[in-house]
């Protein structure tokens, strides 16, 4: 998860500052457990406990799901992401030094998609569910969010450095998860991400979240499809390409083309076995962060 010392984050830090919901986040990462579970091993009531986790919830740090055991239904919990990346805010000097472009999702300038698959404003779906026909409505360019099964969606991005201005590394961040028929957070998919025809790497979504609904989806939304992703940070710098801090491959900034006018940015998944695959896009107006595609390019 990609933080910054922002309104936007301060759920999260307002989350983690209780010594009760951080014992949860241990206990959690050693195995989902119910509220009653947790309860017990905490000392504390179910209700209380229950407020604890709801806060870990709306922070995008916990989710859960309901399962019969033993003849009794029970909400499960566990662990989102395993990591926080905080982005403390730059000095003045280093804020001169990006250019920005925020990409909406239904912005792409080519694509290739298989059902299941859909694309909505914060309005209304465009067209029906799983007819990739309607990827090439005009309305698209509103989506706040699009999925599909299999296939591709690709962007052109205005590469504003001046010739003078030395690129030294691009920044992309997007909400993003995998899509599974209905939902199913037990659903890994294999997302590349290419840059101006270069595999930058690839990520491996853990699923389709839609047990808990998204922060910022509207209250039309159906509950049971994607409701959230996760915040995904991929950084091309002169050392390699990274998300989240970790290194994905050794592709270079000097190896995709920087210097084009115009770069070209394709996000897929190709996967076709079954119980896994997929993408979801979510922009403003769905899943935890209000944000479209943002593409930085740092320069000297």
């Amino acid at each position: 998860m990609y933080l910054r010392t922002d309104s936007a984050s301060l759920q999260v830090f307002e989350a983690l500052a209780s010594e009760v919901r951080l014992q949860i986040i241990d206990k959690l990462f050693v195995k989902e457990m119910h509220i009653k579970e947790l309860a017990s091993e905490l000392f504390l009531s179910s209700a209380i406990v229950s407020s604890h986790v709801s806060k870990l919830q709306q922070a995008g740090l916990v989710g859960s799901k309901m399962k019969r055991v033993n003849g009794g239904t029970y909400k499960y919990c566990f662990i989102n992401t395993e990591y926080l990346q905080i982005k403390l805010s730059p000095d003045k000097k280093a804020t001169n030094n990006f250019k920005e472009v925020s990409v909406p999702v239904g912005h792409y300038t080519d694509y290739e998609v298989w059902p299941t698959c859909g694309i909505a404003t914060t309005d209304r779906v465009i067209g029906h569910y799983d007819n990739p026909i309607y990827f090439m409505d005009p309305e698209r360019v509103n989506a706040g969010i699009l999925w599909f099964a299999r296939g591709f969606v690709e962007y052109k991005v205005p590469n504003y450095l001046f010739k003078d201005q030395i690129l030294s590394e691009i920044e992309i961040s997007m909400e993003i998860g995998s899509e599974a028929p209905h939902v199913n957070e037990n659903w890994p998919s294999d997302i590349r991400f290419s840059l101006n025809d270069q595999l930058l790497g690839v990520w491996t979504s853990p699923g389709d979240f839609g047990e808990t609904r998204g922060r910022l989806t509207p209250d039309w939304w159906h509950t049971d499809v994607n409701q959230y992703g996760l915040m995904k940070v991929l950084r091309v710098n002169a050392s390699g390409t990274f998300i989240d801090g970790q290194r994905i491959s050794d592709v270079r900034i000097y190896d995709v083309q920087a210097y084009a006018k115009n770069w070209t940015l394709r996000i897929s998944a190709e996967d076709v076995e079954r119980g896994r695959g997929g993408l979801t896009l979510f922009g403003k107006g769905f899943g935890n962060y209000d944000q479209d595609i943002v593409i930085r390019s740092y320069y000297d």
